[in-house]
C-alpha cells in the first residue's frame, strides 16, 4: 500500500477523532446563534442569501457569527461504514489502522449515535440534517427533516455494522427505514415507473439520484427480509432511473429545466444504486445500463493527470465528492483491479492538492480563491469512507 496513502489517511483518522466527528458544513449558516436572533430568520429570500454566502465564502465567519460544531447523521453513516471497512481490513490482519477491538469501539459508539440520531415521527427509522436549509425559494427544511439520501448512507452502514456485530437494533432500525422510503416518500410518476421524492416535504420529487437511492435502500434490506414488495418497488423506481439515461450513458441531475446539468458524483451515486440493487436482487435486467454509464463516468469525470471533474465538459468548481464517490464505486462495480492506475493518480492528485497539513480536506477547489474550510460531513467524513473503500481494494489486490 502506498506510503502517503497511508499518512493520508492516519492523519484525516486522528483529526476527525480528535473533533469526535462534529464540525461545520457548507450549508449550516442557519444554525448562527447571530441570524437566529434577528427578524430576518423568517424572510426566505434572507434564509437562502444567508445559506449561499457561507456556502460560497472561502472565509470562514462560523465562529464569529457563533455556528456551532455538531454532529451531522449522514456524517456519522460515512465515519461509521468507513470503521467497518477497516475492520475488515483488521480481520485480514492489517493492523495499520487500529487493532480490531479499537476499532470495534468506534463502531459500536458511531452505531449507538446513529440510533440516537433517527426521527422518530415517521412511518420508519430516518435520518436528515442537523440545520435549516433554505431550496431556493420554494420551500424550508426544518433541522432534521429526513432525506432519502441521509437515511440511504445511515441504512447502509448500520447493516454494516449489525454483519461485524451481530447487534439486532441496528438491524431492526435499518428493516425500519423500509416503512419510511415505502410509506411517508412522494411518488412521482415518470414514463414506466416513478420517482421518490427527496423528503416528505412536497415539491422536491425530480431528482434521479435520490430516487435511485430510495431503491437502493429497498434492495439492500429485501436481502434481509425478502420481502417481495420491497424487491418490486425497487424495480420500479430502478427502472424509472434507467430511464432517465442518456444514450450516451450519462444522466442529468433532475427533471426541472434548471436541474439540466451533468456531474460526476451524482452520476456515481446513480451507478451504486443501481449496482447494489442488481447484486442484492440478482436482477440482472439493467446491466447494460451499469456497464454504459460505468463507461461513460469513467471516460468523462477525470482528467490524465488524476485530477477530477465536477461537470462532464467543465472541470471546476472540483469538489471533494468527486475523487471520493470514484473510490467507492470502483470498489461496489468490482472494478478496481482494471482501473487501479486511475484510482492511484486520482488519489495521490487529491492528497497532494486537497488535504491540509493537518489531515482535514477541502471543501472546493476553485479558479479563484477556494473554500479550504474544513466541512466534517461534506469533505472528511466523505472522504473518509471514500479512502476506506480504497485502502480495501488496494490490500486485496496486494494479497492475490
Amino acid at each position: 500500500m502506498p506510503f502517503n496513502l497511508i499518512t493520508s489517511f492516519n492523519k484525516l483518522k486522528s483529526y476527525c477523532e480528535a473533533e469526535n466527528f462534529a464540525g461545520w458544513d457548507p450549508y449550516d449558516g442557519l444554525n448562527s446563534k447571530v441570524f437566529k436572533a434577528t427578524p430576518l430568520k423568517h424572510w426566505d429570500l434572507a434564509r437562502l442569501a444567508w445559506i449561499q454566502g457561507f456556502k460560497r465564502s472561502p472565509i470562514n465567519f462560523r465562529k464569529l457569527l457563533l455556528v456551532p460544531k455538531e454532529h451531522n447523521a449522514k456524517g456519522i453513516g460515512l465515519f461509521l461504514n468507513g470503521y467497518c471497512n477497516l475492520y475488515k481490513l483488521a480481520e485480514q490482519g492489517d493492523t495499520t489502522f487500529g487493532a480490531k477491538e479499537d476499532i470495534l469501539k468506534y463502531i459500536n459508539e458511531l452505531a449507538e449515535l446513529l440510533l440516537e440520531m433517527q426521527n422518530k415521527d415517521y412511518s420508519g427509522a430516518c435520518w436528515g440534517y442537523n440545520f435549516d436549509w433554505q431550496a431556493r425559494r420554494l420551500f424550508l427544511f426544518p433541522a432534521h427533516t429526513p432525506t432519502v439520501v441521509a437515511t440511504s448512507f445511515c441504512v447502509t452502514a448500520l447493516l454494516h455494522a449489525y454483519e461485524i456485530t451481530k447487534t439486532k437494533t441496528y438491524l431492526d432500525t435499518a428493516l425500519s427505514a423500509g416503512n419510511f422510503i415505502l410509506n411517508d416518500l412522494n411518488r412521482t410518476p415518470y414514463k414506466s415507473g416513478f420517482l421518490f421524492s427527496y423528503s416528505p416535504l412536497n415539491g422536491n420529487n425530480t431528482v434521479f439520484n435520490a430516487s435511485l437511492l430510495g431503491a437502493k435502500v429497498l434492495s439492500q434490506l429485501y436481502s434481509y427480509n425478502k420481502n417481495e414488495t420491497y424487491k418490486a418497488t425497487a424495480e420500479t423506481a430502478v427502472r424509472a432511473g434507467v430511464e432517465a439515461q442518456n444514450k450516451d450513458g450519462s444522466w442529468i441531475y433532475g427533471m426541472l429545466p434548471v436541474q439540466s446539468w451533468i456531474d460526476s458524483f451524482h452520476t456515481g451515486y446513480n451507478l451504486d444504486a443501481i449496482q447494489t440493487y442488481q447484486d442484492k436482487t440478482g436482477d440482472t435486467q439493467f446491466q447494460e445500463s451499469i456497464t454504459k454509464g460505468f463507461n461513460y463516468y469513467i471516460a468523462n469525470f477525470f482528467l490524465d493527470d488524476g485530477t477530477p471533474k465536477y461537470y462532464h465538459n467543465k472541470t471546476y468548481p472540483i469538489d471533494i465528492h468527486c475523487p471520493g464517490q470514484l473510490f467507492v464505486n470502483l470498489a461496489i462495480h468490482k472494478k478496481y483491479p482494471e482501473h487501479q492506475a486511475l484510482a492511484t493518480s486520482v488519489s495521490n492528485w487529491v492528497i497532494t492538492n486537497m488535504q491540509n497539513r493537518n489531515g482535514y480536506f477541502y471543501y472546493q477547489l476553485k479558479k479563484g480563491m477556494s473554500s479550504k474550510i474544513p466541512y466534517m460531513r461534506w469533505s472528511n467524513a466523505f472522504m473518509f469512507n471514500a479512502l476506506s473503500y480504497l485502502i480495501l481494494e488496494q490490500h486485496a489486490v496486494q494479497n492475490t
